[in-house]
């Protein structure tokens, strides 16, 4: 029966799976090397589907980085932070453009003279620590600190005079331009017994990560927001919308258990507009004057750290801004200045660099609000739609598969797994010279230009 048996013509072009002919899927290549490999009589006696259907998946990954055609594109307009998050199945990028109003890509070039290291917060002596300055009341739970300290976050220990082991930040507030925390345990002055009214004014105090890791510079201040809080509920709403707060922010509240964060951004009619914020924890309340539902001053923090590098990169006007554009022989009187030209930096498209520890690309000031386009490479896997194999390519997946299993079992003569292993070879190479496209005419007119006689 042929293949086109089950869909008519009129099916095809009231559709909308066009184009579909010139792939398998990866379920179907499984299937059909399970009937044609794999048999009483055959290279292969018996083998499970499981391990068919790795070794396939493999083979997939494998012929997706330089075989298939599986470059993928996103398309972006570069806000002010100038960062794009890395799409989801991202392997690598081929080519980063940003588009002008004639839709023509203009390359960007990557830059390896800048990066976005860590920052760890410092004191002034450069011990990796936070030091603040503050007050404290014998039995109380409130420390007020001499100013506002964006980088001390909830669930931070606290070291210092009157402070018992194991004391960690337990909500943290802004009153009048100075931070006010509140612990989790009592304070004690050494030698005040049981007095409430003993206080110590101008001590330091060290804070540090609870987890032992080194605690980062927030990239931003913190946002103090007036919101409603439900008790058992697991977010806030506002009378309005808020959105400079983001997903991963931290929620500094007593009636929040430390280490709270935002989860999403929604709002209470459906629309993204930053009204109610979701978090990780459910509220709890601990109000002694009653009512669980009341408006409050909760604290959100940033927890992304942003280093003094990319902070000047990011702010300066990049050099090939001044560059000239070598339309008229205005540059060539200032002699010798083309002389040693590096080629990498002889543009005026603007730079990137990925931060792969964060996944993000960060771009040059000049691409700010242009419309940047990312072709990029997936191993093929990201989703069962684009788990398709060309025909030019399926005889190079069944000797790939073929040489996978047979490779790795046991007892299988050396000269058999020599001969697959040549056939994958010669197979893959040539889907590769299949699915390079090349057309006879198109190179032929390309080589025509060969013979153009350049004036100098």
């Amino acid at each position: 029966m042929g293949l086109l048996d089950n869909t008519t013509q009129h099916q095809y072009y009231q559709g909308n799976d066009y184009g579909n002919y010139q792939f398998t899927s990866l379920n179907d290549i499984i299937t059909q090397f399970i009937i044609s490999y794999v048999g009483e009589g055959k290279v292969i006696s018996k083998v499970k589907r499981t391990d068919v259907a790795f070794h396939a998946q493999r083979a997939m990954q494998e012929l997706s980085f330089d075989t298939f055609k599986s470059c993928k594109s996103q398309e972006i307009t570069l806000p002010a932070s100038l960062q794009m998050i890395l799409p989801q199945d991202y392997v690598n990028y081929t080519k980063i453009s940003w588009i002008d109003s004639a839709g023509v890509k203009h390359p960007l070039y990557p830059t390896n003279r800048t990066s976005n290291p860590t920052n760890p917060s410092q004191t002034s002596n450069g011990t990796f620590e936070i030091e603040a300055v503050g007050q404290i009341t014998n039995n109380k739970y409130v420390m007020t600190l001499d100013a506002e300290y964006s980088n001390i976050l909830v669930g931070m220990e606290v070291h210092g005079v009157g402070i018992t082991p194991d004391t960690i930040v337990e909500a943290y507030s802004v009153t009048n331009d100075v931070t006010v925390l509140t612990l989790n345990n009592k304070l004690e002055l050494p030698g005040s017994g049981t007095g409430s009214g003993v206080t110590v004014s101008n001590a330091t105090y060290r804070f540090t990560s609870s987890d032992g890791a080194l605690t980062n510079t927030p990239t931003t201040q913190l946002l103090k927001k007036e919101g409603d809080l439900n008790q058992g509920k697991a977010y806030i709403d506002f009378a309005t919308a808020h959105t400079d707060i983001s997903v991963g922010d931290l929620v500094s509240h007593e009636f929040f258990p430390v280490g709270t964060v935002v989860t999403d951004i929604t709002s209470q009619t459906g629309m993204d507009d930053g009204t109610r914020i979701y978090v990780s924890e459910e509220a709890t309340d601990h109000d002694q004057s009653g009512g669980s539902t009341a408006v409050h001053d909760i604290i959100f923090t940033s927890t992304d750290s942003s280093s003094d590098t990319w902070t000047s990169y990011k702010s300066t006007t990049p050099s090939e801004n001044d560059n000239d554009d070598y339309k008229d022989d205005t540059y060539w009187p200032i002699g010798g200045n083309r002389y040693g030209l590096d080629p990498q930096h002889a543009q005026m498209n603007g730079s990137f660099y990925i931060d792969k520890t964060n996944g993000k690309i960060h771009f040059s000031s000049n691409i700010s609000g242009k419309t940047v386009v990312l072709d990029y490479i997936s191993d093929g896997l990201g989703s069962d739609e684009e788990m398709i194999v060309h025909k030019f390519a399926e005889e190079a997946m069944y000797k790939w598969i073929a040489y996978a299993i047979l490779s790795t079992r046991a007892n299988t003569p050396e000269y058999i797994i020599n001969r697959y292993k040549k056939e994958r070879f010669a197979e893959t190479r040539k889907a590769k010279l299949r699915l390079s496209n090349i057309k006879l005419e198109e190179l032929t007119q390309t080589l025509r230009g060969k013979s153009k006689h350049i004036k100098h």
